[in-house]
């Protein structure tokens, strides 16, 4: 088995413009994301828009793929990214990638705001990989509070007794009847969704070329479109905590969090 790395970055954001080239402990946020990824990853790229932060990236000594401005989601401009990638191959090696790796091939989307990402969690996902019939991986956490279980913004997973994904809900699921919400964690494993993905390459181009799903639009998010049209997600554990980067505040708690691990 084969893999790489691909990191979605824009530039382009309501809460927080230019976040990928924020400044966080001395080093550009996407810089941290990119050395993160390959410090378990043998090859791994930023995918972007935007000619600052494809220059920022180069800077570094990192790869970059510069992408369209119109995709909807991240993992639409992977797909272009690696079609682009495995073009720039077939133009140097005889065959291809494609060609050469086939079903082989592991595509991981680490986010582009995640410069805490875990070598573990990027391993995790990769050992999914392990089992042929993962199509799709992803990583979720245990929740350590019903106050984030209840948080709309941390989407839940519930799981099979194989690790496959049954169902996201921003809503808490499962409802745990009989006992008080406020007593529920103690009665049921809540997990996370931790949005870092893992796909096959066939997959990958697969699942960019479906349609928005009735459950994806009720629930805005983007793998219920994959688990409607029957795509299997299997989920990784992971018991790390990281910090994500969506608002100039968060990165100020990133500057503690950090502080910290030093």
């Amino acid at each position: 088995m084969k893999y790489i790395g691909i990191i979605p970055a824009r530039y382009a954001s309501t809460r927080f413009p230019g976040k990928p080239l924020a400044v966080l402990g001395g080093k550009t946020v996407i810089q941290r994301v990119y050395e993160q990824a390959v410090s378990v990853l043998p090859e791994a790229y930023v995918a972007t828009d935007d000619e600052r932060i494809f220059a920022c990236v180069e800077a570094f000594g990192g790869r970059a793929v510069m992408t369209r401005t119109d995709h909807k989601s991240g993992t639409d401009r992977i797909e272009e990214a690696m079609e682009k990638i495995e073009e720039r191959e077939m133009n140097i090696e005889e065959g291809g990638r494609r060609k050469e790796e086939g079903d082989g091939l592991v595509v991981i989307n680490i986010q582009g705001d995640e410069p805490f990402v875990q070598p573990s969690q990027i391993e995790t996902l990769m050992h999914l990989f392990d089992d042929p019939s993962t199509q799709i991986g992803t990583l979720g956490k245990p929740f350590e509070t019903i106050e984030a279980v209840r948080n709309p913004n941390s989407p839940k997973i519930v799981v099979d007794h194989r690790g496959f994904a049954l169902y996201f809900s921003r809503s808490v699921i499962p409802f745990v009847r009989g006992v008080k919400a406020d007593d529920w964690l103690p009665h049921y494993p809540f997990l996370k969704h931790l949005g870092v993905y893992a796909y096959r390459r066939d997959v990958l181009a697969e699942v960019t070329r479906l349609p928005q799903s009735p459950l994806e639009k009720a629930e805005s998010l983007e793998q219920l479109r994959w688990l409607e049209n029957g795509y299997r997600i299997r989920v990784g554990l992971t018991h790390v905590e990281t910090v994500g980067i969506d608002t100039p505040e968060d990165l100020m708690r990133a500057e503690a969090f950090l502080s910290k691990q030093l």
